[in-house]
C-alpha cells in the first residue's frame, strides 16, 4: 500500500492555520489507486453483516466496501440529516461538542459491523459512531481508515475496537 501514499496530497494551513490537511482527491481521481485502496481495506477484516460509514468522506470508502462484501451500508450522519426516526450520540470536540445520528432501524441486535472513515485522528467521531451502533445492539468488529494520524490517540480511544489503516502519518508536536 506504500504506493498509495503518493496519491495523498498534504495541504498546509487548511482549513485553518496549523492544520496539515490530508487531501485524498488525487487518490479518488485515479481509478486504479482507488480500487487498490478499497481492496486493501477489504483485506483488513472478514466480511461483516453491515458497513457503517461516517459522513462524509467515509461514504467514499464505505459504499464500495459494502458493495464488495454485498452487505448493507448504514450512514452515520450529522444531526438533522436523516429523514426517519434516529438515535443520536453526542461527543466532545476540542472546543464544544457535536453529534451523529443513525436511523433507529439501521442495525439490529447481534449484527457484526465495521465502521469506515477516511481518516483517524483523535478518534472521537469513530468512537461516537461505535456507541451509536452499540445503542442499536450491533457488535462493532473493527474500524477501518485509509489514513491514521499517529500520535493523536485515536487508536487508543477506540479500544477495544481494533483500528486498521492502510496509511499512517506521524503527527509531530
Amino acid at each position: 500500500m506504500q504506493d498509495l501514499e503518493s496519491y495523498i496530497r498534504d495541504i498546509p494551513d487548511f482549513p485553518k492555520p496549523g492544520i496539515l490537511f490530508k487531501d485524498i482527491t488525487p487518490l479518488l481521481a485515479d481509478p486504479a489507486a482507488y480500487a487498490r485502496a478499497i481492496a486493501g481495506l477489504a483485506a483488513q477484516v472478514g466480511r461483516p453483516d453491515a458497513v457503517v460509514a461516517i459522513e462524509s468522506r467515509g461514504f467514499l470508502f464505505g459504499a464500495p466496501l459494502a458493495l464488495h462484501w454485498q452487505v448493507p451500508l448504514i450512514p452515520a450522519r450529522k444531526a438533522g440529516k436523516l429523514p426517519s426516526r434516529t438515535v443520536r450520540q453526542v461527543y466532545a470536540l476540542e472546543y464544544g461538542e457535536d453529534s451523529l445520528e443513525m436511523h433507529a432501524d439501521g442495525l439490529s441486535t447481534g449484527q457484526r459491523v465495521v465502521i469506515v472513515d477516511d481518516l483517524l485522528a483523535t478518534g472521537g467521531t469513530a468512537q461516537a459512531t461505535a456507541a451509536l451502533a452499540r445503542q442499536l445492539g450491533a457488535d462493532v468488529q473493527a474500524a477501518l481508515f485509509l489514513i491514521e494520524l499517529e500520535g493523536l490517540g485515536g487508536r487508543e480511544r477506540l479500544a477495544p475496537v481494533p483500528a486498521r489503516s492502510l496509511l499512517r502519518a506521524r503527527v509531530s508536536g
